[in-house]
């Protein structure tokens, strides 16, 4: 007889195959998009509505303004990004995402989905049900405790 798993077996099984998989997908996006990884968190962020400046994309991605200032360039030589004046304080530099680049992102995020929705369809609607509601009571109990 085997031994029952836990829920936190099952979790992190989960978890190891959707990030496997996610990062797979993730890694194809890089390459058909021609980014490096530096270059695609740098769209995310401003995707994600994160307002900030070369200086700033260095600190959180923990490389040197140099290192960001050259992502960035290559993102504004691409069309992904312009870059402008920062209106209060003109030596500063705003980043904003141009259409190309959130065309861009969608897209990525989309074919990033697309294998959970190939899975999805696989499963009965009584299986669906049952992990609807399992994942949406782990999603807001695991919500609760970030706070």
């Amino acid at each position: 007889m085997s031994t029952p798993k836990t829920i936190s077996a099952v979790i992190q099984e989960w978890s190891e195959v959707f990030m496997h998989r996610s990062g797979k997908e993730f890694r194809h996006f890089m390459e058909r998009s021609n980014l490096s990884f530096s270059q695609v968190n740098v769209l995310m962020k401003l995707f994600h509505g994160v307002k900030c400046g070369v200086s700033r994309i260095g600190e959180e991605m923990g490389v040197s303004n140099a290192a960001a200032s050259q992502a960035v360039d290559r993102l504004v030589q691409m069309g992904m990004i312009e870059r402008t004046e920062d209106p209060s304080d003109r030596r500063s530099k705003r980043l904003t995402l141009t259409q190309d680049g959130k065309a861009l992102i969608e897209s990525g995020i989309n074919d990033r989905s697309q294998w959970i929705k190939d899975l999805a369809v696989t499963l009965t609607k009584d299986q669906q049900q049952t992990i609807i509601e399992a994942l949406t009571i782990l999603t807001e109990t695991a919500r609760k405790d970030e706070n």
